[in-house]
């Protein structure tokens, strides 16, 4: 399903129709390899230097690259939770989701990061769970704008206190992704300058600019979850294979 705006008009596009070749299954699959990537050259590559090649001065390493890559893995995970909100027949059940495999992801999270069961921040799923949430309330709940903005503060500092990865400017851009959903050009401006890396998270507009509102293959409760399981699983083996090679 294409996505419309209140009057039921194909929202701006920045691409024609016939350029829009990627679904959000292609998204997810390309979200899962930016983030690896990126996981995998923190936990694994940080204290080596192989390069690649140069441009001019500057030497690219395997290191840099894949670290760039990974830039673009966030970017697409929010705008796919924007658009998971807009189609999903249960808000709860998709916030229960993200809170289970939340809190399943948290000791994997930290064994990658510090190698030992406590670390000071928490894993994106967090973040994830507080923009869906913020995204209800500004949809779905049926208060005054004052108690409106009191829960959109209200969760904006649970993630400051959580210390959710990409904080208070991954809770904003989840926000800035639907509230300027039916606006795609001024929504990958403003998305460019919101993230950290901003020109390398930018780049996640290239391909978000391909989506046809398509599902892909990636549906059902089995594909659903094994998407899920992928983050938690993928942090378990970098630990192991970090502790079994450089020993943390």
């Amino acid at each position: 399903m294409n996505a419309e705006n209140n009057n039921g008009q194909d929202a701006e596009s920045l691409l024609p129709a016939r350029w829009k070749i990627l679904d959000g299954s292609a998204l997810k699959v390309l979200a899962v390899i930016a983030m690896i990537a990126d996981h995998t050259a923190s936990a694994l590559l940080g204290d080596t230097s192989i390069i690649l090649f140069r441009l001019g001065t500057r030497i690219i390493d395997l290191y840099d690259l894949m670290r760039t890559v990974g830039r673009i893995s966030f970017p697409l995970f929010a705008f796919l939770l924007v658009e998971g909100f807009a189609h999903t027949r249960s808000v709860k059940r998709y916030a229960g989701n993200l809170l289970l495999f939340a809190l399943a992801s948290e000791i994997p999270w930290n064994l990658e990061h510090s190698g030992t069961l406590l670390y000071s921040g928490q894993n994106v799923m967090f973040t994830l769970l507080f923009g869906l949430l913020s995204l209800w309330v500004i949809r779905d709940y049926q208060g005054s704008r004052e108690k409106k903005a009191a829960a959109l503060l209200g969760l904006l500092a649970l993630s400051v206190v959580f210390r959710a990865d990409y904080g208070c400017a991954g809770f904003g851009f989840i926000l800035m992704l639907y509230l300027l959903r039916d606006q795609k050009l001024l929504q990958a401006v403003v998305g460019c300058c919101f993230l950290p890396d901003r020109w390398v998270a930018g780049l996640a507009f290239l391909p978000i600019s391909l989506y046809n509102g398509k599902r892909g293959f990636i549906r059902g409760k089995p594909m659903k979850y094994a998407f899920y399981l992928v983050y938690p699983l993928h942090l378990l083996v970098l630990f192991w294979i970090r502790k079994m090679t450089i020993g943390y």
